[in-house]
């Protein structure tokens, strides 16, 4: 299969679609002051295939609910990488797919647990990250694109075809879906930090809820 080929296969999967992005930005109030996620909804928060950035033991554990497709997510993903380099050893973080904007996201998805299935997924999570305005630009949503740059991050776009087909992929898709539903989770991202929800919103916010349950694990 020539690379043209590839590109319209993997085109095939997903049709144009996108939606805006919420983001809402609050004033902060204390992590301390923070309710854990109910019990019961506790096992939906993270299930042991999510992928993990940053060490898998580490005792401060970022969920983000995320949608390679959503604004906001772009604008967030440098400073989360700021947070895990700047707590290389004490931060983890969880990505549970969100997929909100359609079959746009779908396919976006489903190609990032194709990497990760070839062993990419870190590289190809920044790519699409780095130049989501080239594939998914104001509302427009180039799939042609989108292979291009997942290729160029060291994927193998011919395997990831065959891959995004898998019935772990979809299994995967189908239940990060379901427990999007159940936490009652409405924009993205949206995060929880040891169990707590980032309320109210912000980077700033993020950054010092982070800082105080790793300050709390030090203590």
């Amino acid at each position: 299969m020539n690379r043209r080929g590839l590109i319209l296969s993997v085109a095939a999967l997903g049709i144009a679609s996108f939606g805006g992005a919420t983001w809402y930005v609050n004033r902060p109030t204390p992590a301390s002051k923070k309710e854990t996620i109910a019990p019961e909804l506790a096992e939906s928060l993270i299930r042991p295939y999510s992928p993990i950035l940053g060490p898998e033991d580490a005792p401060v554990t970022i969920v983000e609910f995320f949608d390679p497709a959503c604004e906001a997510c772009r604008a967030f993903h440098p400073v989360v990488k700021d947070i895990l380099d700047k707590n290389a050893e004490t931060v983890r973080v969880v990505i549970r797919y969100t997929p909100f904007h359609g079959p746009i996201s779908d396919t976006a998805v489903k190609l990032l647990e194709a990497a990760r299935m070839q062993g990419k997924f870190e590289p190809v999570l920044n790519a699409l990250m780095a130049y989501q305005d080239v594939w998914a630009a104001h509302g427009a949503f180039d799939q042609q694109k989108l292979g291009k740059i997942a290729a160029g991050a060291g994927l193998d776009l011919e395997l990831a075809i065959e891959q995004m087909k898998s019935p772990d992929i979809v299994a995967i898709f189908n239940q990060d879906k379901a427990d999007v539903d159940t936490i009652g989770v409405r924009q993205t991202p949206t995060f929880f930090i040891n169990g707590k929800p980032l309320d109210p919103f912000g980077m700033d916010e993020l950054r010092q809820q982070v800082d105080a349950e790793v300050a709390a694990v030090g203590s």
